[in-house]
């Protein structure tokens, strides 16, 4: 991932006289807009890919085709020959035996959603960056981390087939570790397609105190914690056990957390363990922006630390909503979105705290 530099510019840096007035400010807008949407995709990527878990629809498609596979089967012959290769994976062998074709159907078309929606990802960041590129919308210094992020996007359909690969051989689904890193990267990308476009904004805030900027920085850190966790609490289905809040097991601290040998494979493979810090890492995110608003309160950047520690809150409900009523498709999609809510609030109030530039790309990202 491209090196951020985060720094104040002299007054020399942002003298606009160099440039056309009219339209850098207009250019600066377009280019913000575009990422923006590029990270509404990112968000709709997360959940259709969460969709595509809950589902038990990852492996449907098992080849990596990523141009001939945007076009799905378009008459019988072509179904029947995609199922048949569905049918010598071992999901269909141990889990599915006897499957009918209408219901492979049913889960093929929640992967092919997910991996169109990638490419169309790849499409609507291409073209427009060629665009602006041409014309002279974007600056210097934005050129290379953008070229970065079209890269980072690219090794991420390589990890997503990484990924499926685990769960076409020997597995009956996908490499929990392989699946956390997936959602992980994914909202690497978000978070950096984020930064970027906080950093072209027309407007100048105030640099946060040292101590508010960084707990603002722990913020960010432990929501990409715990979204990790709960890319290994999906790949273990770990959800659809213990399933009451606050006792775990009829108590706060269960027992059994530590029986694997060596020890730290319980972190990533022993469901209780994972479920277990998926929680306590919540209980702490949800202490931290908490703290964080009130440090903030009276400051330019209160408010926002008052909206984070509300998402947080919220989110932490839809958790717990989800656990209880053992993971329906509807609440639990809500809350994986809720999670790229709170990482994308947390990014913005980061870059905020940092201090924004005025009407600039050159030193979002560099």
């Amino acid at each position: 991932m491209a090196y951020i530099h985060f720094s104040m510019t002299s007054s020399a840096t942002l003298d606009l006289a160099s440039v056309e007035p009219a339209r850098r400010p207009a250019a600066t807008g377009a280019v913000r807009a575009w990422l923006h949407v590029i990270a509404l995709m990112i968000v709709a990527m997360v959940v259709v890919g969460g969709a595509t878990r809950l589902t038990e629809s990852g492996l449907s498609i098992t080849e990596w085709k990523p141009i001939h596979g945007v076009i799905p089967p378009l008459n019988e012959a072509e179904w029947q020959e995609e199922f048949a290769k569905y049918q010598q994976i071992p999901e269909y062998q141990v889990i599915n035996k006897g499957m009918s074709l209408e219901a492979f159907k049913g889960i093929f078309w929640w992967e092919w959603a997910h991996r169109l929606l990638g490419r169309l990802i790849g499409v609507v960041f291409f073209v427009p960056f060629v665009f602006f590129l041409a014309t002279g919308r974007i600056e210097p210094k934005l050129r290379v981390p953008l070229a970065a992020l079209f890269v980072l996007g690219g090794l991420q359909g390589a990890i997503g087939w990484w990924m499926v690969a685990s769960g076409l051989s020997e597995r009956t689904d996908v490499s929990q570790y392989r699946l956390a890193i997936h959602l992980t990267f994914a909202c690497v990308i978000l978070a950096y397609t984020v930064w970027i476009a906080r950093g072209l904004g027309s407007f100048r805030l105030p640099r946060a105190a040292p101590a508010i900027r960084t707990v603002a920085a722990l913020l960010v850190g432990l929501v990409f914690l715990q979204i990790f966790l709960g890319g290994l609490v999906a790949g273990l289905n770990a959800g659809m056990t213990f399933n009451t809040w606050p006792l775990m097991d009829g108590t706060i601290v269960p027992s059994g957390l530590y029986i694997q040998e060596p020890a730290w494979r319980n972190l990533f493979e022993n469901v209780a363990t994972v479920q277990f810090n998926h929680r306590m890492i919540a209980y702490l995110l949800f202490a931290v922006a908490l703290l964080h608003a009130l440090q903030a309160r009276g400051t330019g950047h209160g408010r926002f630390a008052a909206l984070i520690a509300a998402a947080v809150t919220l989110q932490a409900a839809i958790g717990i909503a989800t656990l209880l009523l053992v993971v329906p498709l509807d609440v639990a999609l809500t809350h994986q979105l809720g999670a790229v809510a709170v990482l994308w609030l947390a990014v913005a109030h980061l870059r905020r705290a940092r201090g924004a530039p005025t009407v600039t790309g050159t030193s979002a990202a560099a």
